[in-house]
Order: C-alpha cells, then sequence, then structure tokens
C-alpha cells in the first residue's frame, strides 16, 4: 500500500498494554455527499474507551473530533476545502482523515481551538440534550451528579447560563474550586449521595448504582431524572414509594447515538461551538497529548485520574 493512500488511526491490539495503539490503515474515500476532514485534534469519552477495553483486535474507537476540511463533496453539497470544522461519528474517528457527511459536522468559528471544539460533540451534546428534560421554569433546581466529568462540566455551565439554580454532587473535595468556578451555586461531596437535599426539578445521573437510586428519591412533583451512564454500577435499587409518590416523576434513559436521530449532530454542535465562541461555554480539558499518548491516557480516563476532558493531537 502507497503511503499516500493509508493514515495512522488508533486501533484495538489485543496483544498490546493498553489495549490501544498506533495502526495503519486504508485513508476513506468520501461518497459523493461526503467531505474529506483531516482532523487535528480527538477527545476521549468514557463510553468508548471501555468498549475498546473488551473489543476485538482491529476495532477503530473515536467518536469526537475538529479539523479541516481537505477535500470539498464531489456533488456540492457540503462546505468547501478549507472549512474548519467539528464533528462526530459513530466510530473510527479517531484518525488522520475521516469522511463526514454533512449532518455530522459543523463550521467552527475561528474563534475556537481545535482542541476546545473536540470536546463538545458528545460531552457537550449529552449535557445539553439532557437539560432540555424536565420542566420549564425560572430558578429550576437542578442536581448533577459526577459533577467534574466531561458532562458535568458542561451541564454545570448550561444549566447556570439558563438561569437554574445547580447542585453538584461529587466524589472529591478538591473539584469543588472547580464545580463552584464553573456555575454550581451548592456542593455535595461524598461517595454516597445526601438523601436530605432537594427536592429537585432535573437530575442528570451519570453514576448510577446507590446514587441513582438515591437521586430517584429527591425528584420534586413532575420532575425528572436522566440517567447518563452507570459508572458506580449498572444495577440500582429505589424507594418505589419515593419516586411515586412525588407525582409525575419521569425516568428518562439518554444515549446520545439514539438523540442524534432526532437532532442532527450539526444542529448541537452549531451551538456548542457558537456558545464557545461568545464566551459562554468553557472547555475544561485536563489531559493532552499527542495521538501516540493514547493508550496511557485512555488508562488514566478509566481509572479517574483527572476530571473534565482529555484532548489528543495530531
Amino acid at each position: 500500500m502507497a503511503a499516500s493512500d493509508d493514515m495512522r488511526a488508533v486501533v484495538v491490539d489485543e496483544a498490546a498494554s493498553g489495549r490501544l495503539t498506533i495502526g495503519r490503515v486504508p485513508r476513506p474515500t468520501p461518497a459523493a455527499g461526503e467531505v474529506l476532514v483531516q482532523v487535528a485534534a480527538v477527545s476521549l469519552n468514557r463510553g468508548e474507551v471501555r468498549t475498546a477495553m473488551t473489543a476485538a483486535t482491529g476495532w477503530r474507537p473515536g467518536w469526537d473530533y475538529a479539523g479541516t476540511v481537505a477535500q470539498a463533496a464531489a456533488d456540492g453539497s457540503s462546505l468547501p476545502a478549507g472549512t474548519r470544522v467539528v464533528g462526530m461519528s459513530p466510530t473510527g474517528a479517531w484518525c488522520e482523515y475521516i469522511a463526514a457527511a454533512p449532518p455530522f459536522i459543523a463550521p467552527l468559528p475561528d474563534a475556537v481551538s481545535f482542541e476546545a471544539a473536540a470536546t463538545l460533540p458528545v460531552a457537550g451534546g449529552t449535557a445539553l440534550h439532557a437539560l432540555r428534560r424536565g420542566p420549564r421554569k425560572p430558578g429550576r433546581q437542578v442536581l448533577i451528579t459526577g459533577a467534574s466529568g466531561g458532562v458535568g462540566v458542561y451541564a454545570i455551565q448550561l444549566a447556570s447560563g439558563a438561569g437554574d439554580e445547580v447542585t453538584a454532587a461529587i466524589r472529591s473535595p478538591a473539584n469543588e474550586a472547580l464545580v463552584r468556578g464553573l456555575g454550581a451555586q451548592h456542593v455535595t461531596i461524598g461517595e454516597t449521595l445526601a438523601a436530605d437535599i432537594g427536592p429537585f426539578d432535573l437530575i442528570l445521573d451519570s453514576v448510577g448504582g446507590r446514587t441513582l437510586g438515591t437521586a430517584l428519591g429527591l425528584l420534586a412533583p413532575g420532575a425528572t431524572c436522566v440517567n447518563l451512564g452507570g459508572s458506580e454500577g449498572a444495577v440500582a435499587e429505589f424507594d418505589i414509594s419515593k419516586f411515586r409518590g412525588a407525582g409525575g416523576t419521569t425516568l428518562y434513559g439518554l444515549a446520545m447515538f439514539y438523540e442524534v436521530q432526532h437532532e442532527p449532530p450539526s444542529v448541537t454542535l452549531t451551538e456548542l461551538a457558537r456558545l464557545v465562541a461568545e464566551g459562554k461555554l468553557r472547555p475544561v480539558i485536563e489531559r493532552r497529548g499527542t495521538i501516540d499518548d493514547i493508550a496511557e491516557i485512555a488508562q488514566a480516563l478509566i481509572s479517574r485520574r483527572f476530571s473534565g476532558k482529555a484532548v489528543l493531537t495530531f
């Protein structure tokens, strides 16, 4: 294979330390309505890294990326070459080039760096979609668990910016200054979620397990709890009488690749990029490196050795 016909990409290698390595794969050939994007930066999400830890050799992870359109769509239907973009892919985005259809990319304002943009698709998009749930009213009481994580840091900012009163639940007191600085008015700290707070109009839970069980008893009448993940455990027990007794309560399971069937990522990404450009949303990047650092930083993410997001560049 000629050098011009292939590219570097992150691939699963069951024999490699950390299971993730850099391999050479064919460069994609865009369909008539797709652009070819030269990727400048990618970010990591816990979900794709967890999948990679059990995937077979050859599988290619990666959801979030930002870069420049290297080749316009052959049918002229999309952005011209040279356009800076942020994009989202179902898989395989941790590579030098990616073919992308218009619904999965958005133009990137010059004021937003590739590194900042790469953190937006899954984490920022999940936070945005989750906050659209629940009752809409001034001063809405919102609880965010796992608040110092990738989704949490965006959810705090988006909620407080919309006028919600935010309570951030975190495990480590070391992250209190971070979440308060992002806009949380109240902070609860500990391995176990306190059962004497609330009630809340909307709860965003990315922890699952006992935390989700407790959260379901903290809902106000007509309130919603949106579950985003299960880092504490996949099974939750809860007090049915508290959950039902409040009246009109809802548990909503949010999966980003379900949400994009109802709103194209391009719409969400355009809104998020605008907020960053206007200084109303700040990416929290705690780890930076090159794509060669993928195995090390992926392990640090899974082991919860940092808050916020990790970004790698080519």
